[in-house]
C-alpha cells in the first residue's frame, strides 16, 4: 500500500513540475522543447521494445505508424476540427489518431505469423517505406513538400501525461497474461504454442497496443513542430528508435526510458557537429549489438516498476 501512495505521489508531483516549470518561466522555451522531445522518445521507445523486446521480434518500421499518427491527428486538427474545439478535443484526436495507426498495424502483424527475425526486419522495413512514398505522392497533403496549418496544441504537461499513461499501461501489460504469453514467444514460440498460448491472437495485440502508442507519439511530435513531411518519418527515424531500445534494453521499460532520455540529449548535445551527428545513431547501433546486445538494463527492471507484493 505504501509503495502505491509513494508512486501516485510521484505522478502527481511530475505532473505539476510539467505545468509549473514552463508556465513559471524557470526553464527556458529551448529546454522545455527538449524535454518534450524526450517525452515523445519515451512513448516510441516503449511502444517498439513491446514488439523486439517483449515480444522477440525484430521491426524496424515503426517510423511509419509514427507518420499515420501525425498524419491522421494533423488531418483532424486542420480540416474538421474548428479551431476554437481542436485544444478541447486534442486527446481525442490523438486517440483517434492512434486508433488508426492501429489498424494499420494490423499489417504487420499477420505478417509476423509467417516470419521471424531478418525476414520480419525486411516486411517492417519495406511497410516503413511504402508509407513514406504514399505520403510523398499524395499532393492532397502536400507530397514531399509537407503538411502544415496545425495549431500548437503539444505542451509539457501533455506529453508527461502520455509518458505515464503509456508506462501505466505497458506496465500492466507486461505483468499481465498476456505480457507472460508475449515473453514466452520470445523465449520458444514453439513451446508457447505447446504450452496453449495462443501465438496469433498475442502477436496481434502486440503489434497493435505498439503501433497505437507510437501513432500517439506521431500525434504529440505533429502538434510540437506544427509542420510534417514524410522525410521526418524514414528509416533513419525508425533506427533511432531501435538505437534507444537498445541502449536502454530490451525487455525492460525502466531501459527505454532511459535510452530515450540518453539518446535525445547525446544528439542534441552533438547539435555542434551538424549532418555528422546523424553518423551516431547508427554507428551507436552497430556497436550495441557487438558489445552490448542486451543494452544497459536489459531484462531487467527498477523496483518501482517491479509487481506490488498483495498485502493481507
Amino acid at each position: 500500500m505504501q509503495k502505491r501512495v509513494t508512486i501516485l505521489a510521484g505522478v502527481a508531483f511530475l505532473l505539476c513540475l510539467a505545468w509549473v516549470l514552463p508556465a513559471s518561466g524557470w526553464l527556458n522555451p529551448y529546454l522545455v522543447m527538449i524535454f518534450m522531445y524526450v517525452g515523445i522518445n519515451m512513448i516510441l521507445t516503449l511502444s517498439l521494445n513491446l514488439v523486439n523486446g517483449y515480444l522477440g521480434e525484430f521491426s524496424v518500421g515503426h517510423a511509419g505508424f509514427m507518420a499515420i499518427g501525425a498524419y491522421v491527428s494533423a488531418i483532424l486538427t486542420v480540416w474538421v476540427l474548428p479551431r476554437p474545439w481542436a485544444p478541447w478535443l486534442f486527446p481525442l484526436v490523438l486517440v483517434a489518431g492512434g486508433l488508426v495507426t492501429a489498424l494499420a498495424g494490423l499489417v504487420v502483424a499477420f505478417p509476423s505469423f509467417r516470419t521471424r527475425g531478418d525476414y520480419l526486419a525486411i516486411v517492417t522495413l519495406a511497410f516503413n517505406m511504402i508509407v513514406k512514398s504514399i505520403l510523398e505522392n499524395l499532393e492532397i497533403l502536400g507530397g514531399p513538400r509537407g503538411f502544415l496549418g496545425m495549431p500548437r496544441l503539444t505542451n509539457l504537461p501533455w506529453v508527461v501525461a502520455w509518458v505515464l499513461i503509456t508506462l501505466f499501461l505497458c506496465r500492466n501489460l507486461v505483468y499481465s497474461n498476456v505480457g507472460r504469453g508475449l515473453m514466452a514467444i520470445r523465449e520458444d514460440e514453439l513451446a508457447a504454442n505447446l504450452t496453449s498460448v495462443d501465438t496469433r491472437r498475442l502477436k496481434i495485440y502486440a503489434f497493435l497496443i505498439s503501433a497505437f502508442f507510437a501513432g500517439i507519439a506521431g500525434g504529440l511530435f505533429a502538434h510540437l513542430l506544427q509542420f510534417i513531411n514524410p522525410r521526418s518519418f524514414s528509416i533513419l527515424k525508425s533506427t533511432d528508435m531501435l538505437v534507444m531500445v537498445y541502449l536502454g534494453g530490451v525487455g525492460s521499460l525502466t531501459g527505454s526510458l532511459l535510452g530515450a532520455a540518453i539518446f535525445t540529449l547525446l544528439l542534441e548535445a552533438l547539435r555542434p557537429l551538424g549532418l555528422w551527428r546523424w553518423v551516431v545513431g547508427p554507428l551507436l547501433l552497430i556497436l550495441l549489438m557487438i558489445f552490448r546486445p542486451h543494452g544497459i538494463m536489459g531484462f531487467r527492471e527498477a523496483p518501482w516498476l517491479r509487481t506490488v507484493s498483495r498485502e493481507p
